[in-house]
């Protein structure tokens, strides 16, 4: 299920981004030059953040070679689930800043872009999950702070909806922003767990569920705007 909604989420993310996200941001009168300028410091940015996150999860074994006392894994473990919703509590936050900023530019942008950052999340709060319980929390705990991480997309909507309601300027730079982030999540997250698949038998449905993700973004907001 997990492997299925990865394949269907990058045709989701890829046909938001570049069909729809981005063509909204050119066709306003912002700076072409600096929304192409955020792009690029999207993309960079959200490498690093990942090189950061990957430095900070990074740690040893016992037995590996290294002085470590008993018991250090897991008490790594556990700082690493406190890590996971921190993290994913302010990537929440900011996902609902977007979809905000999409629903002012065009309620259909909107609709779209909440579907992609939904089927993203799925697989993504499913890893979180197993990663809460493999480092110590009850299934009670995972779940109800997994809730309160999620809840947190509402604030930063809410947030974004009354802010960027006054700033209309800096709705197509927020645009951009977040489809560097949908392009990056893509091309080097989803697609790279998609390739270890490598058999034919694995491939034809990675290939229509990509597909699918495309058509169902092209005929939401097809039609959308039809009426």
């Amino acid at each position: 299920m997990v492997d299925r909604m990865v394949s269907l989420s990058v045709g989701i993310l890829l046909s938001t981004s570049l069909l729809h996200a981005l063509p909204e941001a050119f066709e306003s009168k912002a700076d072409n030059h600096l929304l192409f300028a955020m792009l690029l410091a999207g993309l960079l940015g959200f490498f690093l953040l990942e090189k950061f996150a990957i430095l900070r999860h990074s740690h040893h074994y016992e037995g590996d070679g290294h002085a470590h006392e008993h018991g250090h894994d897991v008490h790594e473990a556990g700082k690493s689930g406190w890590m996971i919703l921190v993290g994913d509590g302010l990537h929440n936050f900011t996902d609902g800043i977007l979809i905000a900023a999409a629903f002012l530019a065009d309620p259909h942008l909107g609709l779209i872009t909440g579907l992609a950052i939904i089927a993203h999340e799925i697989p993504q709060e499913i890893g979180d999950f197993i990663v809460l319980l493999n480092a110590g929390f009850t299934r009670t705990r995972a779940y109800v702070y997994n809730l309160l991480s999620s809840l947190m997309a509402i604030v930063g909507g809410l947030l974004g909806y009354f802010t960027l309601g006054h700033v209309s300027d800096w709705i197509p730079y927020v645009l951009v922003f977040a489809s560097s982030g949908f392009i990056y999540i893509a091309v080097s997250d989803l697609m790279p767990q998609m390739q270890r698949r490598s058999t034919l038998r694995e491939t034809i449905p990675q290939i229509i569920l990509i597909a699918v993700g495309v058509a169902l973004v092209v005929f939401v907001t097809g039609h959308a705007h039809q009426h």
